[in-house]
């Protein structure tokens, strides 16, 4: 059973993060998958410009727990573009047993409860 790497959880993260964003009537402008390059995606809706942050983060780590230094800077880049910032934290954890890695073959339990404005 091979364990997930950093940036497989981050693609996990992304899709969920993306359908949600999708669903609700945005238009991507840029996606970037790549880990540590922020924001992950540039939308537009409604003629306004929309940056948004995902996180993969592991179980017992709380999703919603958000690094307000980084997140500071990230709005700072932002207002240069007259953007919105967004933070969307996906809790992912093994089905079978949180405690364990999430893996490839087994299910996984997500905890995501939409994006929030920085």
């Amino acid at each position: 059973m091979p364990k997930l790497n950093q940036q497989e959880l981050h693609n996990l993260a992304m899709n969920i993060v993306g359908k949600d964003l999708e669903d609700k009537g945005y238009e991507f402008l840029g996606v970037n998958s790549e880990l540590k390059k922020d924001p992950q995606f540039v939308a537009l809706k409604d003629k306004k410009l929309h940056f948004v942050i995902v996180r993969a983060i592991e179980y017992p780590v709380n999703p919603n727990d958000v690094d307000m230094v980084f997140m500071e800077s990230i709005k700072t880049h932002a207002a240069k573009f007259n953007a919105r910032t967004f933070y969307a934290g996906v809790g992912l954890a093994n089905s079978k047993d949180y405690e364990k890695p999430i893996t490839s073959d087994e299910d996984y339990i997500v905890n995501y409860s939409g994006w929030q404005e920085i």
